[in-house]
């Protein structure tokens, strides 16, 4: 029986080889259809004790691969719940994955889901991250890795609350350059601030879109598509959209914004010549000589 596990192990180590992506449980079944199943499954116990064999699902599939030695000992004493646990988080990348989730792949239990995560972050081989879109709600990726900024809510966020103050002092900034230049692109206003050290955040082209975005529905400043460069510019393509200053700012309050009758609670009894009319509304009078 020794020979046959021994030349069971063997083949399966060679037919993980021969799938380098991994090597699904319908083909390890087909080559090995000649082999008792008690002997097969010794031998998979084998090699999952041993570390030399990685098991993870493939949508509704079991696949096997072939556990390298730096890796075998990384996950020493590691039991085959564990690693399907360790393995189901390392798919997820740095968006991270939730228990339930983690349940739903593994097709664990929940208590052995549990128990899993447990060992893992007593190694450090895992870590439970808050998410911005439910802070009630801890998802689990692998140790080394850095959230996503849709996990951590990216550069506005501190520790999953949005920092109002921190997007004001950039928005600032990136208003006074654009009315101190007269025109400007979206790469030269954020060269500007990264250069003016006021954040040590690393912010991309996309975040300094978003503030030139608010700003603009503020009515600080409009979009025009090429256009004269300022004095201290270079030439700009005509391709290019740029900023400045708005030439057209939409006041806080104006006659138009103001009419009364918007928010009268007796529009509908508002006639000429009734009790209640334009003629004697002194709110209408009043809005009449703004």
């Amino acid at each position: 029986m020794a020979s046959r596990l021994g030349a069971t192990i063997n083949k399966i180590l060679d037919l993980c080889r021969a799938h380098s992506q991994g090597l699904p449980q319908k083909v390890l079944d087909e080559e090995l259809q000649e082999v008792e199943v008690e002997i097969i499954k010794q031998s998979l116990n084998v090699l999952l004790q041993k570390q030399k064999l990685q098991v993870f699902m493939q949508g509704e599939s079991i696949v096997y691969r072939e556990q390298d030695t730096e890796a075998a000992a990384k996950f020493k004493g590691l039991t085959s719940e564990d690693m399907l646990v360790y393995q189901a988080i390392q798919q997820a990348a740095n968006t991270g994955i939730w228990t339930a989730d983690l349940k739903k792949r593994t097709n664990l239990q929940q208590l052995q889901v549990n128990k899993a995560l447990k060992n893992l972050e007593s190694r450090s081989l895992v870590k439970p991250v808050k998410t911005v879109a439910n802070k009630n709600r801890k998802v689990y990726m692998l140790f080394e890795l850095d959230p996503s900024r849709e996990v951590t809510g990216g550069a506005w966020y501190t520790e999953q609350d949005y920092d109002a103050e921190f997007v004001d002092v950039v928005k600032q900034q990136c208003l006074h350059f654009i009315l101190k230049q007269g025109l400007a692109s979206l790469e030269d206003v954020a060269e500007s601030v990264r250069k003016s050290g006021i954040t040590q955040v690393e912010l991309r082209l996309e975040e300094f879109k978003q503030i030139l975005d608010t700003l603009v529905l503020d009515g600080d400043i409009e979009e025009v598509v090429g256009g004269a460069p300022s004095s201290s510019h270079a030439p700009v393509s005509f391709e290019t959209v740029c900023y400045r200053a708005s030439r057209s700012r939409i006041p806080e309050t104006s006659a138009l914004t103001s009419v009364p009758c918007g928010i009268c609670p007796v529009l509908r009894e508002c006639r000429p010549d009734g009790l209640i009319s334009p003629q004697t509304c002194i709110y209408f009078k009043d809005w009449l000589t703004f």
